[in-house]
């Protein structure tokens, strides 16, 4: 590795896991020491400690309830305070649940709107005095191309990722003043754990999903790493308010 991210503290959400663990991995390997933020569950606690140990002096596993203003307020402030500062939040972490429209709860819409898209905004919040001060200050959240295709069974989980693309474009104006970039990622079809959840049997998902990509194989969570390290380093440095898809040609701008 070039040592991209040396001597930069990143906070990553939902890290334990997926995604967000395969970037701590990145960050770290690129010289940076990780905040692996994750859900205060027991298998999530488990998960995130075994990533910590993996990478060890590197990184540290902090838990936190993104639906709870408060949790997410402790946690930027732990995060800063364990190396000094912050320099790099990518908030991936997400609620998602599946069912017909209709039949979306009341407590099931505001709870993903609540960590989706007030989680994102208090993690900018709190954390922008820090990316300030970093004089390189990332802050890069996470979409979905579900947003431009539209995606039956997840309404909710839809509409929370096509706020994140506002708030977004959004702060980036309000803060790219104090030298902080705002950027988002837009995954496509990626075999998580959470697609396994939904879809065990990667043969039937693959068959559903590569005829609608230009890429002719499955995108897992590492695919996504490099484009992490792209908008939380310096090759990024003029890059603000932009949303990076990364789905395999799914959809094509």
């Amino acid at each position: 590795m070039t040592g991209k991210l040396a001597d930069r503290v990143a906070l990553i959400t939902g890290a334990s896991r997926g995604i967000g663990a395969a970037t701590a991995r990145r960050f770290a390997a690129e010289g940076a020491k990780v905040i692996i933020a994750h859900q205060p569950h027991p298998e999530r606690t488990a998960e995130a400690g075994a990533v910590a140990a993996e990478l060890g002096d590197a990184a540290i596993a902090l838990p936190a309830d993104l639906a709870d203003p408060v949790a997410v307020e402790r946690l930027v402030e732990e995060s800063a305070a364990r190396w000094g500062g912050l320099d790099v939040v990518v908030a991936n972490a997400a609620y998602e649940t599946h069912r017909p429209w209709q039949e979306i709860t009341v407590e099931q819409w505001d709870l993903t709107q609540a960590v989706n898209v007030r989680g994102t905004f208090l993690l900018a919040k709190h954390a922008h005095p820090y990316l300030r001060d970093s004089g390189h200050g990332s802050f890069i959240a996470l979409t979905s191309i579900m947003v431009d295709l539209g995606m039956v069974g997840a309404m909710h989980y839809t509409t929370s990722k096509a706020a994140i693309i506002g708030l977004v474009r959004t702060l980036a104006r309000e803060v790219g003043p104090d030298g902080i970039r705002v950027n988002a990622i837009m995954p496509g079809a990626i075999r998580t754990e959470n697609e396994v959840r939904w879809a065990p049997d990667e043969t039937v998902a693959a068959e559903r999903i590569l005829p609608h990509q230009a890429l002719q194989r499955r995108g897992y969570a590492d695919d996504l790493a490099g484009a992490f390290l792209f908008l939380a380093g310096d090759d990024s440095a003029f890059v603000t308010g932009q949303i990076l898809t990364v789905d395999g040609g799914w959809v094509l701008r």
